[in-house]
């Protein structure tokens, strides 16, 4: 298994009735820890040989695969210049890829600090707002969706104006209220409203932009508000490309080797100086546009918008064990 992170298997007690997806066999509890050397202490040696710090997973897919190879090459060189210093005798830093993986690894009450990675802002709300005070200031996030903000420059450029938004909030999804510019997005509160009203309510905007809520955007609802948006010549700016794939008009989003960077400048944080960032959304990401809507509500979409992203720095060339 030279190229993938060693795995380490952990019993621990039942945590709810979490059945995510999975294309692999079911692992528990896996920690995907390092590569070659730091991976061999963190297989073999006593606890106090930790290389400071795990990937913790909770399937055996391909993809999560690629997700921890990629973060072992990143963190590994941190945390082996740092493992004879400061940053050994801190909390292990922890990065759970998914949320099935933060529930476990929240439920573990280990001796950790958590970074949330590949979880929307809503599930990471939904698992650490009630936790007690001094566990949940353990624990961040990099969120899975693109930042508010990048999503309605995004509209500017396509519409090559500032754009009046809308967005429809729920109860999963009105923490994010402080993140839309009040004289920019008319916000809607759902409350149990017919879909077909709220759509209505927002009707003269320019656009809809999409929050990652279950209780209004799934796939039995999605195709309806697509529908009523077209009618009002709105546009839709999705939260991930596989909304754009659908019907919608736009989104930014990020891909491993984003979320992964911004990862790593948590944890090169965390390194320094101990500190632990605040749960943010993708400072990286790049952009996907549905060219055929885009076409059928009249915009000519310009080399600005299509080339509207935010990259990470390359890494370092990983060595080879």
């Amino acid at each position: 298994m030279a190229s993938r992170a060693k795995r380490i298997t952990t019993s621990l007690p039942p945590c709810g009735n979490d059945s995510p997806r999975r294309r692999g066999p079911h692992l528990t509890f896996v920690v995907l820890a390092a590569l070659s050397a730091i991976s061999a202490h963190a297989a073999n040696d006593a606890p106090s040989r930790s290389p400071g710090y795990q990937i913790v997973a909770h399937d055996d897919s391909a993809i999560t695969y690629r997700i921890a190879d990629d973060l072992a090459a990143r963190l590994a060189p941190l945390f082996e210049d740092a493992r004879a210093g400061q940053a050994r005798r801190r909390p292990t830093f922890t990065v759970t890829i998914g949320p099935a993986a933060l529930r476990k690894a929240v439920a573990r009450r280990c001796d950790c600090v958590i970074v949330a990675a590949y979880t929307s802002s809503q599930v990471f709300h939904e698992i650490v707002g009630g936790l007690p005070a001094a566990q949940a200031r353990a624990i961040t996030a990099v969120y899975a969706e693109p930042a508010p903000a990048d999503q309605l420059r995004l509209a500017d450029l396509l519409y090559r104006r500032p754009v009046r938004a809308a967005a429809i909030v729920g109860p999963g999804s009105a923490f994010l209220k402080p993140e839309l510019a009040a004289d920019r997005v008319v916000v809607v509160d759902a409350d149990g409203a017919r879909m077909g009203e709220v759509l209505e309510r927002i009707a003269q905007t320019d656009v809809l932009l999409a929050l990652p809520d279950r209780a209004i955007y799934n796939p039995d609802s999605f195709r309806s508000i697509l529908l009523a948006t077209y009618r009002h010549k709105q546009g839709v700016i999705g939260f991930s490309s596989d909304m754009v794939r659908a019907g919608a008009l736009a989104t930014t989003y990020s891909e491993i080797e984003d979320i992964d960077a911004q990862v790593t400048e948590v944890a090169a944080a965390y390194v320094d100086g101990g500190a632990l960032a605040p749960p943010r959304f993708p400072r990286y990401f790049r952009t996907a546009i549905n060219d055929g809507v885009a076409r059928s509500l009249d915009i000519a979409v310009g080399d600005d918008a299509r080339r509207f992203a935010s990259r990470p720095a390359q890494p370092a060339a990983r060595r080879t064990p």
